[in-house]
């Protein structure tokens, strides 16, 4: 190798070391900060429940008022939409072709009984002489005959003067009831026969009914969750049901359920149940459709928590949570029903967990983080389960007191 080189190879070995040896001397680059996050910690609560939903009410009474007998409509007596009472004259029909009628059947009667007068007169005649053998045995027997015969005539021509009483009687047209009225369908002149008979509707007001319908899938979960003791039933299954106005105003009377249908609908798939309510004030009307809110059921110790706080991944739900270490971990949670901005929690967490609520979308398993109390208001004292919407809005599967069918007959 040529002497004049080797300089220039010892100048770059000498660089050569020394940029390792600069490297080597490099210090490494500090971890990352832990994550900051907040945190819930965990504590259960006893929490009324109340399950919402929509519903229509009804009148338990609605009688049609029709014309018995045909005939002319002389007046209608009522103002439609009024509330009636009990007896009121609605329509008044043309009487006049019925009271002759009545006096017809009573001047039948009359002559029908002047002739079983007659022949009971005669049969007393002849008996005694047909028992001296002054008179045939024929005699007798046609007297008796004859007297059995207009007696016979008697009762029916009574018969007909109380029908005729009855069609009289009917073309005076009352409601059978306290109520509403609808509006009439027969206008004074029309003439009234079995093809046009229908005149208005009474529907009775106090108590009224409101019904709603929940599924299958509601009804057997529910039961399920009061078999596992995750949700308590009131005292004697005595639910107690609020109604909501349209106008998101509480009506001022509270209901029972008073019926559960023993089967489900198949083309809906849902069970009808009914509250009955007290409606004094006449507020509620037929077919308005209001929302109900069941309530006495409770979850004892129940775990709430912000909904922000669930995540879901491949195998279902879950929560980062804080282990023994402060180190994030991820635990598996089984979630219940929505309530507000919270969430029940049935399995996988336990009082004086801590649960992170933001900052959880950047830890990983294992990971130091900065945590801080969550500043937040505490889930509200009583839960309410909306129902208006259907499956919308449910964390799982629907649960509804159906089971509170069999007293709710009673």
């Amino acid at each position: 190798m040529p002497t004049t080189r080797l300089p220039v190879i010892r100048l770059a070995a000498s660089t050569l070391a020394l940029a390792i040896a600069a490297g080597c001397s490099k210090e490494a680059p500090p971890p990352p900060p832990p994550a900051e996050v907040k945190v819930l910690k965990v504590e259960p609560r006893d929490t009324p429940i109340t399950f919402e939903y929509i519903a229509q009410t009804q009148s338990p009474q609605q009688v049609n008022i029709v014309a018995r007998v045909s005939g002319f409509l002389d007046r209608q007596l009522y103002t439609e939409g009024e509330i009636v009472k009990e007896g009121q004259v609605l329509f008044q029909m043309d009487q006049k072709p019925f009271v002759a009628q009545l006096d017809a059947a009573q001047a039948a009667m009359d002559r029908a009984k002047a002739a079983h007068e007659t022949a009971l007169a005669n049969l007393k005649r002849v008996k005694p002489l047909a028992e001296q053998n002054a008179l045939s045995q024929k005699d007798l027997d046609d007297a008796t005959g004859t007297e059995q015969s207009t007696a016979a005539a008697v009762a029916q021509m009574r018969a007909n003067v109380e029908t005729a009483k009855l069609n009289l009687s009917y073309t005076t047209i009352a409601s059978p009831l306290r109520g509403v009225t609808s509006a009439a369908q027969q206008k004074e002149g029309a003439y009234l026969s079995p093809q046009n008979n229908m005149l208005t509707t009474v529907s009775s007001l106090n108590p009224m009914w409101v019904t709603f319908s929940i599924s299958e899938n509601e009804s057997k979960n529910y039961r399920d969750e009061v078999e596992k003791g995750l949700i308590t039933p009131p005292k004697d299954k005595n639910y107690v049901v609020e109604i909501v106005q349209v106008d998101g105003s509480l009506f001022p009377h509270t209901g029972k359920i008073t019926f559960v249908s023993p089967s489900f609908n198949p083309k809906t798939g849902t069970f009808e149940l009914r509250v009955t309510v007290p409606n004094p004030e006449f507020v509620l009307r037929p077919n308005q459709y209001v929302r109900v809110r069941v309530k006495g059921a409770s979850r004892p110790n129940a775990i709430a928590i912000p909904q922000r706080a669930v995540q879901q991944g491949a195998k279902g739900h879950f929560v980062w949570a804080l282990d023994k270490d402060g180190k994030a971990e991820i635990r598996p949670v089984t979630v219940g029903e929505w309530h507000g901005n919270y969430w029940f929690i049935n399995e996988g967490l336990k009082a004086g967990d801590e649960v992170v609520v933001d900052g959880g979308l950047r830890l990983r398993p294992g990971a130091a983080v900065k945590a801080t109390p969550l500043d937040a208001a505490a889930p509200a004292a009583e839960a309410t389960v909306d129902r208006s919407q259907g499956d919308k809005g449910k964390a799982d599967k629907g649960k509804a007191p159906a089971e509170a069918a069999p007293d709710a007959k009673k």
